[in-house]
């Protein structure tokens, strides 16, 4: 197993990865793309399966693009994962590393998302059997992509990846808008009416729904009516018309139809606000996990000056404000900034400061001689990692320690050989988010030279 979820195999020196196979299978391949270095394939025959595998729970799995290793067993899964950290860190990183601690399990491995984004087709996917039965499905679905194709959307009828009442909400919006000939999303000629479908369950029982369409209709308020009255559970009812061509929102305005604009997640007493637009960890349960280790990773006895960089929505920033003396958060994203703020208000918490801008432009001389050079920096870039820039000037900034979270370990690797000229890795501890997937995070330590 190797990148990506993929399996490698080796044919008269050629290199050929293999997607929907596990280590261990016998397997007759068809070639479907050719590259200068390498191929890639797909199986066409099973002659023998590996040991490894066991029956996939779901009834879409092989359709539908999410929770590709259901055919692998979860122990099985968090040892590629191990594997995969270790690997790339090797390889790419290039660096000193010590004993890489045993990957944290995501304490549930189903329903442990807290957001779902369904889309609406007018043209639904049939699969291979469906269409060989010669039975005339309807073809008006509101579900999921399938793997590479951003126009075919699999209905699905049970989802394992959020609690209920997830899979009721979605079913009710999709029989509604069939029973009521409503205009279904057609995603080529981006027509119809109804474009896609946001669903965020909070571990404080709070539930957000978001129905994303093209325009106004006289059949949106109904709908939201009808929602709003077999699902009281429902505290946050909101609404978005968007025409763009793209499904994000953050540069449009998101209608609060009933209940609160926002819900609340809680963790370790406290709370944090979560509107349409904000960012939170989907696996509400295994982000505990991940702070819990970056702020052990940070060694916090309440004298240091922090820097949280791409703090988001200030969530590890309050998290590791208790154990800190001042925390200074940095992010890109304005609204997060605002959410980051208002996080710490509902929390009491005094001892923070949040920034919004281009990290390489805001992380200047002058604003560490204003705010005071860190005792520690925390650094949770998304899957692009750092700018080349932000790495020399933590360089320049010499912290004596960095804990660096992320959700990208190639990255990460990347910029830990640029940091290595002063910082040394103490610390690697991989952390389990996305079960059934091949997605890893991974807390590092680093301390100065």
């Amino acid at each position: 197993m190797v990148a990506e979820g993929k399996c490698l195999v080796r044919v008269n020196n050629l290199v050929i990865f293999v997607t929907h196979v596990a280590p261990g299978d016998v397997v007759d391949l068809r070639i479907s793309k050719s590259r200068k270095n390498y191929l890639e394939a797909v199986p066409t025959k099973f002659h023998k399966y590996s040991e490894l595998r066991v029956q996939p729970f779901c009834e879409h799995f092989g359709t539908c693009g999410g929770c590709k290793w259901q055919h692998l067993g979860y122990e099985t899964q968090l040892q590629f994962k191990h594997q995969q950290v270790t690997d790339t860190l090797q390889r790419i990183g290039k660096v000193a590393l010590p004993e890489i601690q045993p990957i944290l399990p995501s304490p549930d491995q189903t329903y442990y998302r807290n957001k779902l984004e369904y889309t609406f087709s007018h043209n639904g996917w049939l699969t291979n059997e469906q269409i060989s039965s010669g039975e005339n499905y309807e073809r008006r679905v509101l579900g999921f992509h399938t793997p590479a194709r951003f126009d075919k959307i699999l209905d699905v009828n049970h989802c394992w990846l959020q609690p209920d009442p997830s899979n009721q909400i979605r079913l009710a919006v999709r029989d509604y808008a069939r029973e009521h000939d409503l205009p279904f999303n057609n995603l080529v000629t981006q027509q119809g009416f109804l474009r896609n479908l946001i669903i965020r369950t909070a571990n404080s029982g709070d539930l957000m729904v978001i129905l994303q369409c093209y325009y106004a209709h006289d059949a949106l308020l109904p709908l939201l009516d009808y929602l709003a009255e077999r699902f009281p559970q429902i505290t946050s009812l909101n609404y978005v018309l968007n025409n763009k061509g793209n499904e994000t929102f953050h540069d449009l305005d998101v209608v609060c139809y009933k209940g609160e604009p926002y819900i609340h997640e809680e963790m370790e007493g406290l709370r944090f606000r979560v509107g349409p637009k904000s960012f939170y960890q989907t696996n509400s349960e295994g982000a505990y996990n991940l702070y819990k280790v970056t702020r052990d990773f940070a060694q916090l006895t309440g004298n240091e000056l922090v820097y949280d960089l791409y703090t988001g929505a200030g969530t590890i920033a309050n998290f590791v404000a208790r154990q800190a003396r001042h925390v200074v958060g940095v992010e890109y994203v304005g609204q997060a900034v605002a959410d980051a703020r208002i996080n710490s208000e509902i929390n009491g918490t005094t001892n923070t400061e949040f920034f919004a801008g281009d990290m390489k432009d805001v992380l200047s001389a002058e604003f560490i001689q204003q705010h005071g050079r860190p005792d520690v920096v925390i650094t949770d870039p998304p899957r692009a990692g750092m700018h080349e820039d932000v790495v020399r000037r933590l360089l320049e900034m010499r912290a004596p320690r960095i804990v660096y979270v992320s959700c990208n370990p190639a990255t990460q690797a990347r910029d830990l050989e640029l940091l290595d000229e002063a910082y040394k890795v103490t610390r690697v501890q991989p952390v389990d988010m996305f079960p059934h997937t091949h997605h890893v995070e991974n807390v590092v330590a680093l301390e100065l030279r």
